[in-house]
């Protein structure tokens, strides 16, 4: 979700943005800016740039109040979603050389700020890119938001903490095999067998230059059946090369999940995608388009589900953030990132203030049963995983 998506619905509402800052600040109020996009998962694509709007006197690490169809919400100004824990809001701001990837975007990290603020409702769709937006009857056309700002500095400290760099480029990582530079990786704790369940970025998707690697990875693996929550079908397809990849050739499921993990059609999709595992061969491989994320929160739920306890969860998910960004064990920015992260998704997940003390499997079975799986369901993913 890094690139500014380009205008792609005609008669697509307009949002008129007001930008205001406090008197201390001295911020100028920006001109009249318009919302460029709704993307996928709910984020707010505005169309002023990112460059712009810092030269209103805004800066990374500020907290502003942000109001929407009415709604007033409190977000820092951060350039990563990373930036806020999963389910916080964020107004990130990209600046770039190129104008295409300099953007300011109103999202919630790992949710829907379009749903949230009632702006417009999702459809999902068999054709590519697999969703439409339809707006709501009495939003007003333009809605009027406004910035302004709450508290000049007020998150610097965490801003600084969870800054990431990532690189697309296999050269910028000599340090790491071809499968860690794709996120691929076995999935061995709890009562998980060996060569059963794995995980990784896309190896279909080329958005972040790890595809190959994947494919290849997988290949090696002899993984049989693909679980990719990222796509629909047809956009699947439509990824260049996908019809010579040894991924085209196995047991595909696409389930084209969001990113909020408390929605009923994540929930819906997740449990169709685990009655696809259940009937189709081992191994198995759990992706979505990072590998990430959703493959984060998916895998960790099996690994409850299978036994494993709260520190071997978080050592498996943060993996992830070594083979992207260097995060190394035992750093204050690890901490933050697991606690921010995979503890609070499962801990919402499971209904629980802390998963300390927890029994992680009983919270994975009342989890799954609470999608909709039966308890034979259950019995046969366990089985599908175990020895």
């Amino acid at each position: 979700m890094k690139k500014l998506l380009s205008l792609l619905l005609a008669g697509m509402l307009c949002l008129t943005l007001l930008v205001s800052a406090s008197a201390e600040n001295q911020a100028e109020p920006a001109n009249e800016i318009t919302v460029a996009d709704i993307q996928k998962y709910g984020n707010l694509v505005l169309s002023v740039s990112g460059t712009e709007l810092l030269a209103q006197g805004f800066t990374y690490g500020d907290i502003v109040t942000v109001t929407v169809n009415g709604q007033a919400y409190e977000m820092p100004v951060g350039s990563n979603f990373a930036d806020v824990d999963q389910g916080s809001m964020i107004c990130r701001v990209v600046v770039k050389e190129d104008p295409q990837e300099d953007y300011v975007i109103l999202a919630i990290n790992m949710g829907d700020l379009a749903t949230t603020a009632g702006i417009a409702t999702k459809e999902t769709t068999e054709e590519a890119p697999g969703f439409v937006w339809h707006y709501n009857e009495g939003v007003q056309e333009p809605a009027v938001v406004t910035i302004e700002m709450k508290e000049q500095g007020g998150y610097y400290d965490q801003w600084t903490i969870r800054q990431l760099v990532r690189s697309e480029k296999r050269e910028d990582y000599p340090a790491l095999t071809d499968e860690e530079f794709a996120n691929f990786r076995m999935i061995r704790t709890g009562k998980i067998a060996s060569g059963k369940l794995y995980r990784s970025s896309s190896p279909v998707n080329p958005e972040i230059g790890r595809n190959t690697y994947a494919d290849a990875a997988a290949q090696a693996a002899g993984v049989k059946t693909f679980i990719n929550l990222a796509d629909n079908e047809e956009a699947m397809r439509l990824y260049e090369g996908f019809g010579q990849t040894y991924y085209s050739e196995q047991k595909i499921i696409a389930l084209n999940l969001g990113v909020d993990f408390s929605a009923d059609s994540f929930k819906e999709g997740l449990a169709d995608g685990l009655r696809f595992m259940t009937t189709n061969e081992a191994p198995y491989l759990v992706h979505c388009t990072e590998g990430k994320d959703r493959a984060g929160f998916v895998s960790a739920l099996l690994e409850c589900l299978m036994g494993a306890d709260a520190e071997e969860v978080v050592t498996d998910y943060m993996i992830t953030y070594y083979n992207y960004y260097g995060v190394e064990p035992g750093t204050e920015q690890y901490d933050i990132i697991a606690r921010s992260n995979i503890l609070k998704s499962l801990a919402t997940a499971f209904g629980l203030e802390t998963l300390e003390g927890a029994d992680l499997q009983k919270s994975a079975e009342a989890y799954l049963q609470g999608i909709g799986l039966t308890q034979e369901e259950i019995t046969a993913v366990q089985n599908a995983l175990g020895e």
